[in-house]
């Protein structure tokens, strides 16, 4: 049998299921039977140390061993092993329905590259999914994952799903724990590959012991992921909102106190907060153009092609104009201050529109050293990448 040969691999990663993997085979080989398709069964074990080698050979599953621990681990292994143009994968654990699995083949026979499951349109068996999963962690991650991707999927976490082998290894995933079904979908998404969702149904775990999701653990390993793949939302959009909110706190508290509520009002200590508020805010943003930059460079996330233009625009060579612009301010208002200072004959001065003066003009200057840094940073990063 040679690689490629067969229309559709179905495969399960493994990890001691002897109870349960012989049912699971059992129907993913008759529905391969049932409907007439060239396909295998495969097993990416994971290291079991009961029967569940011997249960899938005696079934007449193809085996294959992936020594490297974790569950993106295991699927890796299998991908690679795979002999099928279309993979569908599902856990071992007699949760998933492998016997009605057509509406996935038929979705990637149109040519869709990646096709998930929605276990809540599908129908989610009383006591197959655990409360905080099926209220609190699937909801919210799937959210997370539409908002921050645009990815058409309501169930962003079913480990039934289906894909093109070819397309889904020239995505180069790389993580081995939990958080491989995150990166399968966010990386699709990121690179364009056509996306489609079937309703599909969950039924109780099979087995009599504990299941291998931690859900604390492989919640946050997943929230992780999901972050660090979107420096917008990490870093550029809270960074947007500190940045704004400092910046009209600075201009509304530049002329004097400012009454918010009777007997309520915002002076210099609010300016002091202002300042600080709006360096926080521009490194946040300095930090995500960076981190955007570099992360295409290595290949973790695309070209931004939309704002491909902004890196063309914002020049090393502007941004020393900038932050020469905003240094120059910045002398000037301190100057202005040890003036002020000079006439007092370095005595006492009074408390009030001088302190403002000199936040700003300090501000000013951190901004223009901030950004002539991050500036040198960028280019930095190029040279490394391209060197």
């Amino acid at each position: 049998m040679n690689e490629l040969s067969l229309e559709l691999t179905i495969l399960m990663p493994c990890l001691n299921e002897e109870e349960t993997l012989g049912i699971c085979i059992d129907k993913a080989q008759g529905y391969l039977k049932k409907y007439n398709i060239e396909g295998e069964v495969l097993i990416a074990d994971n290291g079991s140390t009961d029967n569940s080698i011997e249960i899938a050979q005696q079934k007449g599953a193809r085996v294959v061993r992936v020594e490297e621990k974790g569950y993106g681990a295991a699927l890796k292994g299998g991908i690679n092993a795979a002999q099928g143009k279309f993979i569908i994968m599902g856990d071992a654990d007699d949760s998933y329905d492998f016997i009605n699995l057509q509406k996935f083949l038929d979705k990637l026979r149109e040519g869709n590259d990646l096709v998930m499951g929605n276990r809540f349109k599908g129908g989610v068996a009383k006591g197959a999914m655990p409360f905080l999963h099926k209220y609190l962690g699937n909801p919210v991650l799937s959210f997370l994952g539409r908002l921050f991707f645009k990815i058409p999927v309501g169930d962003f976490h079913c480990g039934l799903r289906g894909f093109h082998r070819e397309k889904i290894l020239s995505l180069g995933l790389h993580t081995s724990g939990m958080e491989f079904a995150s990166e399968m979908v966010v990386s699709s998404a990121l690179n364009k590959l056509q996306i489609s969702e079937v309703p599909t149904t969950l039924s109780p775990d099979g087995r009599s012991s504990a299941p291998h999701l931690n859900t604390w653990g492989d919640g946050w390993r997943h929230l992780r992921f999901l972050l660090m793949y979107s420096p917008r939302w990490l870093f550029l959009y809270p960074s947007l909102i500190v940045l704004a909110f400092g910046s009209m706190l600075t201009a509304a508290l530049f002329s004097g106190p400012v009454n918010v509520f009777p007997g309520v009002y915002l002076d210099v200590h609010s300016s002091v907060l202002a300042s600080f508020t709006v360096l926080v805010g521009a490194q946040g943003v300095f930090l995500s153009i960076v981190i955007r930059r570099y992360a295409a460079l290595k290949g973790f996330l695309p070209e931004n092609e939309k704002h491909s233009w902004l890196f063309e625009l914002i020049t090393l060579e502007k941004v020393i104009v900038i932050a020469a612009v905003l240094f120059v301010g910045g002398v000037l208002g301190i100057t202005h201050g040890i003036s002020v200072w000079l006439t007092a004959d370095f005595g006492a001065l009074e408390y009030g529109s001088l302190v403002r003066v000199l936040m700003i003009s300090g501000t000013a200057i951190v901004l223009a050293i901030q950004s002539l840094f991050t500036a040198f940073f960028a280019e930095i990063i190029n040279i490394k990448t391209n060197g």
